[in-house]
Formats: C-alpha cells, sequence, structure tokens
C-alpha cells in the first residue's frame, strides 16, 4: 500500500524562495537565488518527469542547487544528489520543509543536489519519463548542459560545469518517492552508488535488491549502498523481507533497531543499512539529520575537513536539525 500523502509544508509559506518559473527550453535558468548556503536554480527540462504521454502533470521544473563549498572532482565530473519528493508535494516544497540544501551544506560533501518535480500535490508516485529506459541518463545529462553554459558559469562564478561529466550519483526518495529511485536503477542508464530511502520503501523491493546484490563485495567507492529508513506501517514489513533477502545473499548489512544505536564507522563500512526510527513519517528525513548522515557516511567527494569521524565508535549521536 502506498502513502496517502506527505507531510505538510509546515514551514513552506515561511521559507519559500524567490523561484520564479520561465518559458525557454533546456539550455538556461532563470532567477538564480544566492544566499549563504550556495545558489539555487530552477530549470525547466524537456527531460524532466513531466509531461509525459497521457499523464496529467505539466510541470517540467527540475530544481539544482550548487553548495557554496562545492568542488569538482578531478576531470570536471559532477557528483549529485537526486532527491524524489513524495505524495501530496512539490520539489520546492519538498527541498524547503526537508531541509535538503541545510544537510547537504552541514554534510561538507562536494556533490550538486537535484530536485526534479514529480506529480503536483497528487497522491501518485508515476514518474513520467523516468519510467523509460535511461530516461534517468537524459535527466542528469541536461541537468549538467544546463549549469554548463557560460551564462550560468559566471553566475555561479565557475567554469567547473562546462563540458563536465557525471560523477558519483546519490539518489534519495521520502514516502512515495520511492518508484522513481527504483526506475533510476531498474533501467536509468547511469550507475547509481548510492540510495536514502526515509519510510519510502512501499513497493519495488526486488529492484532494490538487484542493484544492492549486482554491488556486493566491491569497493567502497563503487559498491550500491542502500540506507533505508522506516517509522512503522508498510515500509517496515517490506524492510525486513528486503533485508532478509539481502542477508542470504551475503551482503554486508546492519540492523539498527533503536535510532543512534548504531555507530558511524557501522553506518559507513555497511553495504546495506536499515534504520528503525520513532520519527514521524512526513520528518524521516531531516529531524534527525537523517539525510546528513547518510552523505557523511557516503563514498561521495569531500575537500573540506569535518569532526563528524571522531565520534565514529559507540552509539551514534543523534543531532536534530533546528
Amino acid at each position: 500500500m502506498e502513502p496517502k500523502h506527505c507531510r505538510r509544508g509546515f514551514l513552506a509559506l515561511a521559507l519559500a524562495l524567490p523561484l520564479v518559473a520561465h518559458t525557454s527550453s533546456a539550455r538556461a535558468a532563470t532567477a538564480p537565488v544566492r544566499d549563504a548556503l550556495g545558489t539555487t536554480l530552477t530549470l525547466t527540462l524537456r527531460s524532466a518527469p513531466f509531461p509525459a504521454g497521457g499523464a496529467l502533470y505539466t510541470d517540467s521544473t527540475v530544481i539544482v542547487f550548487v553548495p557554496k563549498h562545492f568542488r569538482p572532482s578531478p576531470g570536471r565530473e559532477i557528483p549529485m544528489l537526486v532527491h524524489f519528493h513524495g505524495h501530496g508535494n512539490t520539489a520546492e516544497r519538498a527541498m524547503l520543509t526537508h531541509k535538503l540544501r541545510e544537510q547537504l551544506v552541514a554534510s561538507r560533501q562536494d556533490a550538486i543536489l537535484v530536485v526534479p518535480q514529480g506529480p503536483v500535490n497528487a497522491a501518485d508516485s508515476s514518474c513520467g519519463k523516468l519510467e523509460a529506459p535511461g530516461g534517468f541518463s537524459r535527466l542528469v545529462h541536461e541537468v549538467l548542459a544546463s549549469i554548463g553554459t557560460k551564462e550560468l558559469s559566471r553566475v555561479l562564478g565557475t567554469t567547473a560545469f562546462e563540458r563536465a561529466s557525471v560523477g558519483r550519483v546519490c539518489l534519495s526518495a521520502h514516502s512515495g518517492g520511492y518508484h522513481a529511485a527504483a526506475q533510476c536503477l531498474r533501467h536509468g542508464g547511469v550507475e547509481v552508488n548510492e540510495v536514502y530511502l526515509f519510510d519510502s520503501l512501499y513497493a519495488d523491493a526486488d529492484v532494490f535488491r538487484d542493484w544492492v546484490i549486482r554491488g556486493k563485495g566491491r569497493p567502497q567507492r563503487s559498491r550500491h549502498k542502500l540506507v533505508s529508513y522506516t517509522a512503522t506501517g508498510p515500509t517496515e514489513k517490506m524492510n525486513e523481507w528486503l533485508f532478509t533477502e539481502l542477508e542470504r545473499a551475503g551482503v554486508s548489512c546492519q540492523r539498527e533497531r533503536v535510532e543512534g544505536a548504531l555507530s558511524r564507522e557501522a553506518i559507513t563500512l555497511a553495504e546495506a543499512v536499515l534504520v528503525k526510527t520513532p520519527t514521524a513519517h512526513g520528518a524521516v528525513a531531516f529531524e534527525t539529520s537523517a539525510l546528513r548522515d547518510c552523505l557523511f557516511a557516503s563514498a561521495l567527494p569531500r575537500h573540506l575537513d569535518t569532526t563528524w569521524f571522531q565520534a565514529k565508535l559507540g552509539a551514534r549521536p543523534i543531532e536534530r536539525m533546528r
């Protein structure tokens, strides 16, 4: 059973950015928003999930955030965190209420954030063009082509995105966003390195299982790592099935029955991590800095120092978002 709705956007009105839609095609952004965190761009892309044949949705928005500290990998490889929002939501509201920008910045990882617009304010997990083979590849390559123009190089203050290529890719999904993430793994045409599910495993568990197993035993930087948070109900049962399957296949798994019991080292080294959280469904991704910790424990590149790994052993400190 899929969720009927996700968290109400209780911060959206207070924090809404002046993001302005535009009517041009896939080459430019409009109304870049600069603040202490970095630069937020609103794109309208041909390869956005919607519009798609037969779908009711027409919003082709894709939000891209470049942290102020961002530094590209050698060879102009651009690591990405791509987030799929849940039911009853929008890309902009999810970015704000789930503090996606803040958590990426707090993790200090060198990656950009990409938030495609899914079904607008709807109880619907469909993902339009991402249902087609190669749809995800077309999306991420168009993102790079769009932000790699000379115009946006001036806006961003760097030429790093010109003639850039896709680096490591991490997917995150909240609630009904699981299906878009699964389609990217099934036939997206891009190597995905890590997936973070925030009370989101309602179906497609076999897709996530097969993807993790395909990367089993690889070095940390090229393996397929899954972190799945579950609150209660259908996602808990589905996760129990998934992790039983992964353990039978010899995947290095960690199960956390009480959030914070596992060490930071354990969640960094495991190939699959299951976290049982008491946090309400709509707040799973941000209230306990869950996405930030997934990013800290990831194989994404980072050039800034951090003290996060100094407390790598023992119970993991839970640091709540403010």
